[in-house]
């Protein structure tokens, strides 16, 4: 294969350039990140126009969250199969298309739609976009601080969202929320298309269409029993029959993807501590994240009776504490290695968390605040390490699925904090959310924290000599072999492919 074209490593292109690569990945996950933190400002505005549910507005969210948790791994080995920028640019065009469709949305079930239709482009460019990362950057600490201005854009996307998002639907309504991603959009496809090198992996990987089904059909049954419990009843038979046949998608699955030589779930990446630990971690926080903004939305606006301009301003010590620590945590990283990041992320959470076990209709201002600064330093300190993870020991012909599983996990995170904690603490609530709704909350806020604390158990578990010793054993078995070398060539293998 002629890689002169397709090669977009870092030693052949200058700083300047492979920073203004990392800029215009970095656009993809501002408008991804704008889109879940606008849209949470947004919810009651949402509910009082069309008429919508606490589950439809937990819908609005987790349709979204939902199908970009299912396809980011399809995403990612399609990139490296076909082209990163290929996949990257339809993921911009669609994502964009979707936006313009949900600010269009006459009612809630064509809004749902097409939160369907922007996670679909969605899930084409943040795992893609941090594939380009990866295969841009080549030195580990280079690598590292490029991760850390990713986590800070995360940051920014979270302080410009509450903000932006709370004075757009006071002086314009909330469909502005959803048309403000386009312009952004275009802007990053064109930039793209002129200064984003092409790259794709040295070898395709096969297409899984069993498993990718399968990872719908998991996700979604397990999502909509959720969601559904508290109107059928948590024992219910219909509930109880999705619990079940979400657990045996689940299992075949795993079973299914063992006994693939290119699986769309790589099994074999989870052999490794730190991966394994990477993408547990992931899925608590986020869900503990999930739960957070979706809960204190409703909690800010239809308890405290603030305008959404001012919840956003209230949001804002978290979205700050994300736009300052992820690049710190970043350096951390690159000096210090993943665990005093995820250590302290860890604690931080349990601490806020607790904090706001104690939450009331008239709970002090600086004391709310506090827990929003301490939940925001948590989420800012983990998401650098955890994405550093897991694509550092992986060579550059597996980033994309290894960027994807560690998205995935985000999402799934996102998707099920927002569905069962939505659930347990506002599933109940019908009507006008009142003083109650605060007292409800509790339990949300106590699975928060054991969230937090599994995070910070994980943390130190996974940062071992021993977890390290595993991560090295894996990575020796994805060892892409030198030029010298002749990879093993299975027996059903043509031998040009081996040669390839």
């Amino acid at each position: 294969m002629d890689r002169s074209p397709e090669d977009g490593s870092g030693p052949g292109l200058s700083r300047n350039r492979r920073l203004l690569v990392l800029g215009i990945c970095c656009l993809s996950l501002l408008i991804v990140g704008l889109d879940t933190t606008i849209v949470n400002v947004a919810l009651p505005a949402i509910r009082s126009s069309l008429h919508a549910s606490v589950s439809g507005l937990q819908w609005t969210i987790d349709a979204y969250t939902l199908v970009l948790a299912s396809l980011l791994m399809l995403a990612g080995s399609t990139a490296d199969r076909i082209g990163r920028k290929r996949i990257f640019r339809t993921g911009l065009v669609v994502f964009s298309l979707g936006s313009l469709l949900c600010g269009l949305a006459p009612s809630l079930e064509m809004l749902i739609a097409a939160r369907v239709l922007q996670a679909i482009g969605g899930s084409m460019l943040n795992p893609v976009a941090m594939s380009i990362v990866r295969n841009v950057f080549d030195d580990p600490r280079e690598r590292a601080q490029a991760i850390g201005a990713w986590g800070a854009t995360f940051g920014l996307s979270m302080a410009l969202g509450p903000v932006v998002g709370g004075a757009l639907v006071d002086s314009v309504g909330w469909r502005s929320v959803f048309f403000v991603n386009v312009p952004i959009g275009v802007i990053a496809l064109v930039l793209t298309t002129l200064f984003v090198p092409r790259s794709r992996a040295a070898r395709a990987r096969r297409l899984d269409p069993i498993g990718q089904v399968l990872v719908i059909l998991a996700l979604a049954s397990l999502t909509y029993a959720i969601i559904d419990a508290p109107r059928a009843g948590w024992t219910s038979a219909s509930s109880l029959g999705l619990f079940a046949f979400s657990l045996v998608c689940f299992a075949v699955l795993v079973l299914y993807e063992l006994r693939r030589r290119e699986p769309l779930l790589e099994m074999r990446f989870f052999r490794s501590a730190p991966f394994s630990g990477a993408s547990s971690i992931a899925l608590c926080v986020f869900a503990a994240q999930g739960g957070f903004l979706f809960l204190n939305t409703l909690y800010l606006q239809g308890v405290r009776h603030l305008s959404p301009f001012h919840a956003g301003l209230y949001m804002l010590p978290m979205a700050g504490m994300l736009l300052v620590f992820a690049p710190v945590s970043g350096r951390l990283v690159s000096r210090h290695g993943a665990r005093p990041s995820l250590v302290a992320a860890g604690v931080a959470l349990l601490v806020a968390s607790l904090m706001l076990t104690r939450l009331t209709p008239t709970t002090d201002t600086v004391y709310l605040l506090g827990a929003y600064f301490l939940f925001g330093l948590g989420a800012a300190l983990v998401n650098p390490p955890i994405t550093n993870t897991a694509v550092s020991g992986m060579p550059p012909s597996q980033a994309g699925v290894a960027a994807a599983i560690a998205s995935t996990s985000r999402q799934v995170g996102m998707t099920l904090g927002v569905a069962v904690i939505g659930a347990i603490s506002g599933g109940t609530i019908s009507g006008a959310l009142g003083p109650g709704f605060a007292a409800a909350t509790h339990a949300g806020w106590w699975i928060c924290a054991g969230l937090g604390l599994a995070a910070l158990i994980l943390g130190v578990v996974t940062t071992t000599h021993w977890a390290e010793g595993t991560a090295a054993e894996t990575a020796e078995r994805f060892r892409e072999p030198g030029p010298s070398e002749e990879r093993p060539r299975p027996r059903s293998e043509p031998r040009e492919l081996a040669a390839h």
